[in-house]
Formats: structure tokens, sequence, C-alpha cells
């Protein structure tokens, strides 16, 4: 049997992710694989890099650190000032520290104890694209760079942008790399019932919502035989969490982490 972690993205929403894993790993549950897209291959990466209640430890202490706030903690002149010459808000510094001291700046896909891939969008193919081996900072940074908030990551002559927009919570590679245990990671968006847009800022997230849970639903009706996948519980959310706004809001992080825990713990138990 193999058993895969499947991390999905979601932005701040993503905190819910470290408590699910704190739920499998104290029950012994541990990977063979995982594979994750944005935010779900930040905290995939560090698993796959220590799968371990350590490694638990240090991603709830990055979720709540003030240096996370950065990321996104850019002033509002300076957002605009950047989002009129360029095609971000955001600078990728900050990530990039994150990610360099907490999985290591010189760590290779390919060395992790656990077999590790994230997914990016690649530009210029119009193409899901699959990092299975090279620099791991580098290739989770192509994962998360979403589209309007962070620059595209130009990698051997391609530019990727955040694999939310091809493959956001990837189950079929899950399946497609030899699992027949899936634990899906996924921070609560899915289990929201969609509403028409009202308003501007909505209209690209309801065709994005509509695109990621179209796929996912796809990929989950097509389980083959023989492959058991249990999507795990965030314990809840707000509607306030779906606002296009909402961000670069990490104040509610160690809630999501603590709720997902108490009811993935709950769902692990009455297997």
């Amino acid at each position: 049997m193999t058993t895969a972690f499947v991390l999905g993205g979601g932005g701040v929403l993503g905190a819910a992710e470290v408590g699910m894993l704190r739920a499998l790993i104290e029950r012994g549950i541990k990977p063979d694989v995982v594979v994750g897209t944005s935010i779900g291959a930040v905290n995939g990466a560090a698993i796959a890099a220590d799968p371990s209640e350590n490694a638990i430890q240090q991603l709830a202490a990055v979720w709540s650190s003030p240096s996370t706030k950065e990321i996104y903690g850019d002033s509002y002149a300076r957002q605009l000032r950047r989002f009129a010459s360029r095609t971000h808000l955001h600078s990728p510094a900050p990530l990039r520290r994150i990610l360099n001291r907490t999985l290591g700046e010189e760590a290779l896909i390919e060395d992790l104890p656990v077999p590790f891939q994230c997914c990016a969008a690649s530009i210029e193919r119009a193409a899901e694209h699959w990092f299975t081996e090279g620099p791991l900072v580098q290739a989770v940074l192509a994962s998360s760079a979403v589209p309007g908030l962070l620059p595209p990551v130009p990698i051997d002559g391609e530019h990727f942008i955040d694999g939310g927009v091809v493959n956001s919570i990837p189950v079929g590679r899950a399946v497609e790399l030899g699992a027949t245990t899936v634990w899906v990671l996924q921070v609560g968006r899915v289990d929201r019932p969609l509403q028409p847009p009202k308003k501007h800022l909505d209209v690209a997230q309801v065709a994005f919502e509509i695109a990621r849970r179209h796929r996912f639903a796809r990929e989950m009706a097509a389980l083959p035989a023989g492959v058991r996948a249990h999507v795990l519980p965030t314990g809840g959310g707000s509607p306030k969490d779906d606002s296009p706004l909402s961000y670069r809001n990490l104040s509610a992080a160690r809630t999501r982490i603590e709720r997902a825990y108490r009811a993935s713990s709950a769902y692990l138990d009455g297997l």
C-alpha cells in the first residue's frame, strides 16, 4: 500500500493544513509520497523534509511569525507604485527568505526523505508542470506565485505561476504515482456553496473557484478501484474567508490550525 498526502492551495486558509498534518502524524500516519500546490507546496515540502511532530511545530511557528506577515505586508502606496509599473503587487523576497530558513536554501527535491512533487503553471507552454527534482525553494516559489500578487518565477527559460491555476488539489497526480490511500488536505472552499458575483472583485474569484472545484470533483469521481481517498475536514470557516481582500490577513492562523486539528482528529478517530 502507498500512502499519499495531497495538499491543496488556498492562501492564508492553508494554515488549516498544519492542523490536519498534526492529527495525521500524531496517529502514526505518515506519507510515502507528498504532492502539493501553492500553499500546499509550502506545507507539503516541510512535511516531506521531516515527517514528524517537530516539522508540525516548526510550521505552526512559521504561520504565527511576524516575518510571515511581511509576505503581503507592503503598504498600499508601495503596492500601487509596483502595480503601476509591473505585473504584481508584492515582492517575492519575504517568501523566499522564509522558505530558505524553513526548507534550506540549498535543498534539492530529490534529496528529501519523502518523495515530493509540486505543481506550477507554465506560461510559455500554457500547461501544468510538476517539479520532481532540482532546487526545492525555487520550485515551491513557482508553485506559490499567485498571479497579480507575486511575479512569475523564471526557471530554465520558462516562467511559472501558481499551480492552483491548473491543478489546485492534485488528487489525480497522487493516483498516477501509485497511491492507494490518499489523504486530502484542503482548505475548506470546496465545502461552501458558490454565489453569483456581485462585485467586480468577485468575478475572477468565482471563475477560479469553478475551475478548481470542477477538476477536484472530476478526479475524486474517477478514483480507480482499490484507491481510497479521505478528505479531511477544516472544522468550519467564515464567508469572510473567501473575500478577495482577505489574502493578507493572517490573524486567524492559530484558530484555523487548532480548529482543523480538532475536526481531523475526530474524523480519524472515527474511522
